[in-house]
């Protein structure tokens, strides 16, 4: 694909970049004291390398946090099974602790580097990726530009364009289409994404659905499970899943207002950021609703009204206890999060307005009669109520939202088939015989 000439504000962006390196410990210094870096791998984000390149043709997939490497898990699998190597990099300490948790060893984690043409060149020096796969909307320009100047293939995949970004890149339309001329080709999740980048000037932009809907319900550890379940044992239990600020104070309210009808309500609430659960503590406390930490080692007993689960790739194991779930990000403006694994795991879903970062999937849903909006926690409770006393609306709800995704999937083939020539080429150069 003919490359664009680099426009002002990426010349600018570059140089402040390279100019800022020597003081990037600095600039780490404030997100490892919040718990956001780990400390004994903080060279991996200035592009030194923690592991030694495995040998053979290596496919390179970024994506920048839980939700994103989730949903390219069976694609690592599929890749691994066709006989290349895989390097994985994210950018936030929960995302590697997941990746340590349920990748094979084979696949290889790193810490995405700092977005300077330094440390870009040091990590792709090193790792040599013959594919390079972005996933969603990791559209950092010194990795799109040094990349591209080693003529690595690089594919967008389950590509996204929410319309604030897109809102934001239109600002700089010949800076978005030179930046985007380094992306062989793009492969979004529904045509409104398209649609997006297209505009921008992504030049090969074919829709193949979202990842999301092929990816596997979320493990559970059997005996976590278990001793979770023995301790809630007649209890009614509703979660609050990747809650906000915000949005726990409604939980709780919420909580509150349900325990009149029903007394041996738990209510789980799990922070999106697990750091910001002894707040989330405090917020129960100041209702008067006693809580309690999981990352502090407790069960909750009959005295718990409030199970503060902070803790990180176990969302999948409250899904499986909660008839219902209400889904966070949805009740502030912060845009939603993804439905599909609580509707895998059998949970009816609730959620708020604000629901753009998914809007299409969410519209179907509450069409179908897959989920229902709720606007505050007067609402939330009604709804709560409602779908926990009245087994056969929630069963209707849950099959009505499984039947919904279940149409929506196939990504993962039409993925493969669509970088298949990529693949194939990489053979090709590897073993030209």
């Amino acid at each position: 694909m003919p490359r664009r000439r680099a426009t002002l504000p990426i010349h600018l962006y570059r140089l402040l970049t390279w100019l800022a390196s020597p003081f990037a410990r600095l600039l780490l210094a404030g997100r490892l004291r919040r718990g956001k870096e780990d400390p004994a791998r903080l060279a991996e984000r200035f592009g030194r390398a923690s592991q030694p390149r495995p040998k053979g043709p290596l496919v390179w997939l970024h994506g920048a946090s839980v939700g994103e490497i989730i949903a390219i898990m069976p694609l690592m699998d599929r890749l691994r099974g066709l006989g290349f190597r895989v390097l994985l990099t994210s950018g936030t300490v929960t995302s590697a602790k997941l990746a340590a948790a349920r990748l094979p060893p084979d696949i290889v984690h790193q810490f995405v580097p700092l977005d300077s043409p330094l440390f870009m060149r040091r990590f792709l020096k090193h790792w040599r990726p013959d594919l390079a796969l972005l996933v969603e909307s990791e559209l950092w320009p010194n990795l799109l530009i040094e990349v591209g100047r080693r003529r690595v293939p690089l594919v967008l995949v389950n590509a996204r364009m929410s319309e604030r970004s897109f809102a934001q890149w239109s600002r700089l339309p010949r800076t978005a289409a030179a930046l985007l001329a380094h992306v062989d080709l793009c492969l979004p999740q529904d045509p409104l994404d398209a649609e997006r980048l297209a505009a921008l000037g992504a030049a090969r932009v074919h829709t193949i659905g979202n990842l999301k809907f092929d990816a596997p319900p979320p493990p559970v550890d059997l005996a976590a499970f278990e001793a979770l379940r023995a301790a809630t044992v007649g209890r009614t239990i509703l979660v609050a899943a990747s809650t906000h600020p915000g949005e726990e104070a409604v939980a709780v309210e919420a909580h509150r207002t349900l325990a009149r009808d029903l007394p041996e309500l738990l209510t789980i609430i799990a922070p999106r950021h697990p750091e910001r659960g002894r707040e989330v503590i405090g917020v129960a406390d100041e209702a008067g609703c006693p809580a309690v930490l999981r990352s502090d080692g407790y069960l909750p007993d009959r005295g718990t009204q409030i199970y503060v689960a902070d803790t990180i790739g176990e969302l999948g194991l409250f899904y499986r206890l909660a008839p219902v779930a209400l889904l966070g990000g949805s009740l502030i403006r912060h845009g939603g999060q993804n439905p599909i694994e609580p509707i895998k795991l059998d949970a009816a879903i609730l959620h708020g307005p604000h629901v753009a970062n998914f809007a299409a999937l969410y519209e179907r849903l509450d069409a179908a009669g897959g989920a229902a909006s709720i606007a505050d926690a007067g609402s939330l409770a009604a709804h709560a109520l409602a779908l926990i006393t009245d087994l056969p609306a929630r069963r209707r709800m849950v099959d009505a939202a499984q039947a919904t995704i279940a149409t929506l999937g196939g990504a993962l083939e039409r993925t493969l088939a669509a970088i298949d020539p990529y693949l194939v080429q990489i053979r090709l150069e590897r073993h030209p015989s």
